[in-house]
């Protein structure tokens, strides 16, 4: 008969396995400092919603959560650093409505947005709101449209750039509309933007806290909002589904917190349920309703189906439009 073990070798086998990889494995997710990417650079809404997001989960997880900003190629440089990231939940990636598109425009990708990622949680959307400079004489969106359509050149409207919230706002209202306009594509929203109000070109779908402050000065006129629902920044004004009759019409700039598609269904749910605890405080709903963020935040899974009915939905705008990725 094999003689049986000691107690004390039972209890030196028993103290390994409890420091073995099974223990690590199970060990409590954040066990270091979480990284939260933002693809622009530092001081836009994208970056205060991460760095917000970012101070309250430090405090729930008692371990640092930093923002880092790696701008660069219309959001590509930080998306592709994440993708790229090992899927442990410790590097996230801030997105906004680029990230849904860029494939459409830019085929030397090496990320897609459906393959290479998952959701986390989303924060609403910012709504767009048309406006024009005062030079433009007209008070409504169909007055708008109706000169451009008789008018001896199209009005022209300003984007910050091709494959932006306000390109997609434009190319959207052409094609429902069937209203000639010509796009000035510019490098960023406060380029566009100066030379909105200063007149050189007619119109832009803007961002609503970038507006606000020009519109309550008098400097440009509000036509109307580009979600499906009014703004509460700007109540009196109508959606483009009111003012123009188009029921289907609605584009937004959203935000959302996203993980490398391999990581851990436990960790992604343990992100995205501690992420909806940090949304629920009141301080950060007020912080977010001051950013004029509206609608109501997804959990993950939820954000992903968006995102796949987002990338179908622009992709038949850009075939229609008959642009081609370079």
């Amino acid at each position: 008969m094999r003689p049986g073990r000691s107690p004390f070798l039972i209890a030196l086998f028993a103290a390994l396995a409890a420091h073995g990889p099974c223990a690590n494995a199970q060990s409590a997710f954040p066990d270091k400092p979480v990284r939260i990417i933002v693809p622009y650079p530092a001081g836009g809404v994208v970056d205060t919603i991460a760095r917000t997001v970012g101070e309250k989960l430090a405090i729930q997880y008692g371990q640092s959560v930093i923002v880092e900003n790696k701008a660069g190629a219309g959001g590509g440089i930080g998306t592709e650093y994440v993708a790229k990231s090992p899927p442990d939940g410790y590097t996230l990636l801030m997105v906004s409505p680029s990230h849904a598109v860029a494939p459409l425009f830019r085929k030397s990708l090496s990320w897609d947005p459906l393959r290479d990622f998952r959701g986390i949680a989303s924060f609403g959307a910012i709504p767009n709101v048309i406006v024009v400079n005062q030079a433009v004489p007209a008070r409504t969106l169909p007055e708008f449209l109706e000169n451009s359509r008789r008018g001896k050149t199209p009005a022209t409207y300003a984007s910050s750039g091709i494959g932006t919230s306000s390109f997609l706002a434009g190319e959207l209202l052409i094609q429902k509309t069937r209203v000639p306009l010509t796009h000035i594509p510019y490098k960023g929203q406060p380029d566009a933007f100066s030379d909105l109000v200063a007149g050189r070109v007619d119109m832009m779908p803007m961002s609503t806290p970038l507006a606000l402050p020009q519109i309550k000065a008098g400097k440009l006129r509000p036509l109307a909002v580009t979600t499906t629902q009014r703004s509460f920044a700007l109540p009196d004004v109508p959606t483009v589904a009111e003012a123009a009759g188009i029921p289907d019409y609605s584009v937004a700039t959203w935000l959302a917190l996203v993980a490398p598609a391999r990581t851990p269904p436990p960790i992604l749910r343990q992100l995205s349920d501690d992420v909806a605890q940090v949304v629920a405080q009141p301080d950060v709903k007020q912080k977010f309703r001051d950013l004029a963020l509206e609608g109501t935040p997804l959990a993950g899974p939820e954000f992903d189906r968006f995102l796949k009915t987002e990338v179908d939905a622009w992709t038949r705008v850009v075939k229609q439009a008959g642009i081609q990725p370079n």
